[in-house]
């Protein structure tokens, strides 16, 4: 992990499981992740790879008496979240730390009109005594700057689009005006124009409140666009990560974010078929010794299958894995 100026989250070592009937599912191996403040990091891979259980981690809302922590350290600013009390998890949740969540369509209350759910965030954490006349007024703001007419603060979800059901999310996130925004896949369900117009929303309001963000995304155009450096993650740790050029333009990489690349359709190369990644996801219900990518990995040599590969860091830029750990350090070629 390589080291920050101005870190606001730090993650060491976090292992996370989940207890079910078939037994345990680890989610999260030995994840490092380093989040600036005023930073946009994008965590990138496969469905499955840990990346809404990373957010859950963060905001401690792993399913009850299933998902745990089962050691690691999560620290905001100077504070310890892995193990923080629920009563002070309440006071962090919107006002410090806070989420929009993948689906727009589904996170909604479908009974409670849209103003009345911007609201409660505000009444959650407004100082005692607030009047209702202020919060309303705060509500009108907060929709006016998401792009919503405050008129229509009384409806309900249904009434709204998807696009505008994301901005009412994106709404009640930054309701309170927290340091860390955490977006799970903000754009999955949105066609390509609402896509567009939500990113340019967020990274505007961003920019307007100084909002540190964790974009959980699988599309590597919107990585481009969006965010400051790059954190790929598979089978529950992180892989490689840089600033977006490291990602985008030289030439050393990990096998799979080569994969991840070889799979995006180019319009300006005479590309006659895809380069997908072979193989599937490993079994989480697995704990691997080496690394988790050998078995679909063109370049497996036999220390991959017994030895988990080692980060090794090139002017920031950290790759694991056993192809890069007999470089010298400083070559990049």
């Amino acid at each position: 992990m390589m080291p920050m100026e101005n870190p606001l989250l730090i993650i060491k070592d976090l292992h996370v499981s989940y207890k079910t009937d078939d037994g345990v599912i680890y989610a999260i191996n030995g994840l490092d992740l380093v989040l600036n403040k005023g930073e946009t990091l994008g965590l990138v891979g496969e469905t499955g790879a840990g990346k809404t259980t990373t957010a859950l981690s963060i905001l401690k809302l792993l399913p009850e008496r299933i998902g745990s922590i089962d050691s690691g350290t999560i620290q905001f600013h100077d504070e310890r979240l892995d193990n923080a009390p629920e009563a002070k998890m309440r006071l962090i949740r919107g006002s410090q730390i806070s989420m929009i969540f993948q689906d727009p369509m589904t996170c909604l209350n479908p009974v409670l009109t849209i103003g009345d759910q911007i609201a409660e965030v505000l009444e959650s954490h407004c100082p005692p005594g607030t009047k209702a006349a202020e919060i309303q007024r705060k509500v009108d703001e907060i929709m006016t700057m998401v792009g919503l007419p405050p008129d229509r603060k009384e409806e309900y979800p249904h009434q709204f689009s998807g696009g505008m059901k994301q901005r009412v999310d994106i709404a009640i996130a930054l309701a309170c005006e927290p340091e860390l925004l955490l977006a799970d896949e903000p754009t999955t369900a949105l066609d390509v124009t609402i896509q567009a117009q939500v990113l340019d929303l967020m990274r505007g309001l961003k920019d307007k409140l100084g909002t540190s963000m964790l974009l959980i995304t699988h599309d590597l155009g919107v990585v481009a666009e969006t965010c400051d450096r790059v954190a790929i993650i598979y089978a529950g740790e992180i892989i490689e990560t840089g600033e977006v050029d490291d990602i985008f333009y030289l030439e050393d990489h990990h096998p799979y974010t080569k994969g991840l690349f070889g799979s995006i359709p180019s319009m300006n190369e005479k590309m006659k078929r895809l380069n997908p990644i072979a193989g599937l996801m490993p079994d989480p219900s697995i704990k691997y010794v080496g690394c988790p990518f050998a078995d679909r990995c063109p370049h497996k040599m036999a220390i991959c299958e017994t030895q988990k590969p080692q980060p090794v860091v090139t002017n920031g830029h950290m790759i694991k894995c056993h192809l890069f750990s007999s470089k010298p350090a400083g070559d990049n070629k």
